[in-house]
């Protein structure tokens, strides 16, 4: 079986209510929240190469996009679902892994974010370098928080004032902080 990860292109939004599909039934299936994408969203999406989509012989395996917020300032790696049937192959830190870098390439001085309540993404998260922050470090923008609304647990959210939630949130340095980080590291040795 050979998986095609790639940028998706046009021709790929066919498959966003497939894609919508899955994330609701995987959330069902878990048990959690999971904010709910309609298909022209994810249409939008894949048709301004900002999402990543994964294929065996033209068949959805999986699946991902970016959102940017505070004019640029943060990216967000969300949506990210693997079709059950091609689970269990490391096909979801693969497709992570290639948002994340997506993101970088496209939004260099963004910092990269997420929510989630799986555990699995965290840890695909932690390996990709982000680390858990609160959720006042995340974007202010209202269109943000506003898409958690479909979720069952949104209460909890607003409860708290979008300072907590069920989700963990995890937050990656932008591509030119993480440069000048190494550069940074890189002198320190040099001198001592």
């Amino acid at each position: 079986m050979q998986i095609n990860i790639q940028v998706a292109q046009p021709e790929h939004a066919v498959h966003a209510p497939a894609i919508c599909d899955l994330m609701a039934e995987s959330a069902k299936a878990r048990g959690t929240g999971i904010a709910k994408r309609k298909p022209d969203y994810l249409e939008e999406k894949i048709r301004t190469g900002k999402a990543v989509i994964a294929l065996v012989e033209n068949e959805l395996a999986g699946f991902s996009y970016i959102e940017t917020w505070s004019h640029g300032k943060y990216v967000a790696n969300s949506g990210l679902i693997v079709n059950p049937k091609f689970r269990r192959l490391g096909l979801a830190r693969k497709i992570k892994k290639a948002v994340f870098e997506l993101s970088r390439q496209k939004y260099p001085d963004a910092r990269i974010f997420g929510i989630t309540t799986s555990l699995a993404v965290m840890k695909i998260n932690s390996d990709l370098g982000y680390r858990p922050v609160t959720f006042s470090e995340l974007t202010q923008d209202d269109a943000f928080w506003a898409g958690c609304s479909s979720c069952p647990n949104f209460d909890i959210l607003t409860r708290n004032e979008r300072m907590m939630c069920l989700c963990t949130a995890m937050m990656a340095p932008s591509a030119n902080e993480e440069r000048q980080m190494k550069i940074d590291l890189s002198d320190m040795i040099v001198e001592s």
